[in-house]
């Protein structure tokens, strides 16, 4: 069975557990993580073992192969000698030799392709899992700016602040209703000799008034032309 077969039947069951019990995406995404976590945790050891056998087995295919040469050699003397006889025996273990070694090799043949096989679904496992792991950093960033604006509207629509701010409308407003009592006692009131007296040291008006007069002076009144001006001369 394929790691992501086993994988998707744990997750889901547990998917199935959490919306059954209506939890939150948050749970559900850290609880895919950790299952992802164990199972890469489980392959990658399932992987060292099978890679020990591995070994193994190219330790007994090198020996067999060895012993295999070995025998090949001494049936080979052996027929220099004249001794057909331990030729043949010496050709039956090289033979019996080489039979191990054959199906020694078949057997790592199939462990190099499940090693080949585990190595492409860590690889998958692996970006599925910094995939999900980029998920939920954006789920929880998402959750506290959504936590942040609740607060935030929580403060504008909060009874205890709009009744402070019509609290300020009110004071506002009897302020207000006293500086228009303090104007009112001014309404009709001729000025002071003080106020008379402060106009005439307030020579901005005056000499806006003096400058004024001298620039129309220098114009025609209204209604008067030149040739007006020019018979009276």
């Amino acid at each position: 069975m394929s790691i992501f077969s086993r994988l998707t039947d744990i997750v889901n069951s547990n998917i199935n557990a959490l919306v059954a019990s209506a939890e939150d995406p948050a749970k559900l995404i850290r609880l895919i993580i950790q299952e992802m976590e164990d199972t890469l945790v489980e392959v990658r050891s399932q992987a060292v073992r099978t890679i020990a056998e591995r070994k193994e087995l190219e330790r007994r295919i090198a020996t067999l192969r060895r012993e295999e040469d070995e025998w090949t050699r001494k049936a080979e003397l052996a027929l220099t000698r004249d001794r057909e006889d331990l030729a043949r025996g010496a050709l039956q273990a090289a033979n019996h030799r080489e039979r191990a070694r054959v199906e020694l090799e078949s057997q790592l043949a199939v462990i190099a392709d499940g090693l080949a096989q585990q190595g492409e679904d860590i690889a998958k496992l692996q970006a599925k899992l910094a995939d999900a792991k980029a998920r939920e950093r954006s789920l929880a960033s998402r959750r506290d700016t959504a936590v942040a604006r609740i607060k935030l509207r929580e403060k504008i629509h909060d009874e205890k602040l709009g009744d402070a701010f019509f609290r300020f409308e009110q004071a506002e407003r009897a302020l207000d209703r006293m500086e228009g009592r303090v104007e009112s006692y001014d309404l009709g009131r001729p000025p002071s000799l003080e106020e008379e007296i402060a106009k005439l040291e307030d020579p901005s008006v005056e000499d806006a008034l003096a400058r004024m007069k001298a620039r129309l002076g220098n114009k025609p009144a209204i209604g008067e032309t030149k040739s007006d001006e020019t018979g009276r001369d």
